[in-house]
């Protein structure tokens, strides 16, 4: 009888020392870049933009950014745990507008507590459907998430009747609106979320695990790790989080929108691949992640504050996912 080992798998932070990482001084050049580069250029736009523009670094400016950032940042920290273990989510735009209307149509009828757990649901359903499919499905996760965004918009418009869902209750409301200070909920249930998916993926054995899978789907299986189950927990989390921003935001607005999720998904993406999470799966930080999604807001911000053309946002946008992806596919090239 055959006896499986489970030892402790390589963390990203191990992955410099382990035979076969980059030794060539551009190699491990673009390692540094590809880790470490987001915060060299967060620092360095921050401090542009705070001199060229007085508006930016006041406390009101950084607070909005915040709180208009926040569902996109609950989105991004389990998106970035779906990529380092291998995976991708292309459904969380849809899923995001399905809890939307979800939780707006079950709170007019039952409440705005009802409402929230309604919407949550529905996200974490779908995102267990995904896990299943791309998992024990054997499902390509690109085309199986994307069948899965097209049906839950189909879901979405169904539910919704075809019309934005409104919902007047002060209760439901206020999730979205309450301010303790002056930071909103919505950025204090930012902060809590990220702060538990980074100590899911840095501090547990699941975390340990989840880089082993995407770094290496086969000898995680060799090592023991139940590679389906570790994959379909990052699912669940991606579709709890696109329900909970969901939420979130229909609450704000005090309305739920089938197409309310459109741009979500590129978004999420470019603030994730931006802050040096590998596509190819196996490596990734949460506190990454949160620095590219603010990254990219922060150069949307600047153009607006300074008047630029928005269209060569989008092409300042699209250079830098390019230049991340870029970076992520050399430095495993080059050895």
């Amino acid at each position: 009888m055959s006896v499986r080992t489970l030892t402790a798998q390589p963390t990203e932070s191990d992955t410099a020392t382990q035979p076969g990482a980059s030794t060539s001084w551009f190699g491990r050049a673009l390692n540094v870049s590809r880790d470490y580069g987001i915060v060299g250029s967060f620092g360095v736009l921050f401090v542009l933009l705070s001199l060229s523009n007085e508006t930016f670094f006041s406390t009101t400016n950084l607070l909005n950014l915040l709180d208009q950032q926040s569902y996109i940042l609950i989105v991004a920290a389990a998106g970035t745990l779906v990529l380092v273990g291998g995976g991708i989510d292309l459904s969380i735009g849809a899923t995001f507008a399905l809890s939307g209307v979800v939780g707006t149509k079950v709170a007019i009828s039952h409440g705005a507590v009802f409402g929230i757990a309604a919407g949550v649901l529905a996200g974490t359903l779908v995102g267990l459907v995904n896990g299943l499919l791309v998992t024990w499905g054997r499902i390509t996760p690109l085309i199986g998430t994307l069948a899965t965004s097209f049906a839950v918009v189909g879901l979405a418009i169904i539910t919704s009747g075809g019309n934005v869902v409104v919902a007047n209750d002060p209760a439901w409301q206020a999730y979205g609106r309450t301010q303790i200070g002056r930071v909103t909920l919505g950025v204090i249930t930012m902060v809590i979320f990220l702060a538990l998916c980074a100590f899911l993926l840095n501090r547990t054995t699941y975390g340990r695990r989840l880089f082993a899978t995407g770094g290496n789907e086969d000898a995680a299986w060799l090592s023991g790790i139940r590679v389906h189950r570790v994959r379909t927990v990052t699912y669940v989390l991606s579709g709890l989080s696109a329900g909970l921003a969901g939420v979130l935001i229909s609450s704000r607005v005090g309305t739920g929108q089938s197409d309310s999720g459109s741009d979500l998904l590129f978004i999420v993406i470019a603030g994730i691949v931006v802050g040096g999470t590998s596509i190819m799966g196996g490596m990734g930080a949460i506190w990454r992640t949160a620095l590219g999604v603010l990254f990219v807001a922060m150069i949307n911000n600047g153009f607006t504050l300074l008047g630029l053309d928005p269209t060569y946002e989008q092409i300042v946008q699209g250079a830098l996912i390019l230049l991340a992806v870029g970076l992520d596919a050399w430095s495993k090239k080059v050895r």
